[in-house]
């Protein structure tokens, strides 16, 4: 994933799949819990899926702290860049 939109594409794909989610309601200032009702759980599944993908192991601490989607596209963009 060379840039922030394709962390985001690749992002939007793997949560609508998972989660059964709208595409259109997956944007960067969505909120995870609030807007899109991901809780911790889903939160672990996602971080092992983007794991598989990036082949980068993901800090908990980064992913807890993540409150938009914006906050997780910085974070696998961050950790596929090192």
């Amino acid at each position: 994933m060379k840039t922030q939109e394709d962390v985001f594409a690749t992002l939007r794909q793997l949560m609508s799949e998972m989660f059964e989610l709208a595409a259109e309601d997956i944007t960067l200032e969505a909120n995870l819990r609030q807007d899109l009702d991901i809780d911790s759980i889903d939160a672990v599944d996602l971080m092992v899926r983007l794991r598989e993908i990036t082949g980068k192991r993901i800090n908990p601490e980064d992913f807890k702290n993540a409150r938009t989607i914006q906050d997780v596209v910085d974070t696998v963009y961050r950790i596929s860049a090192e």
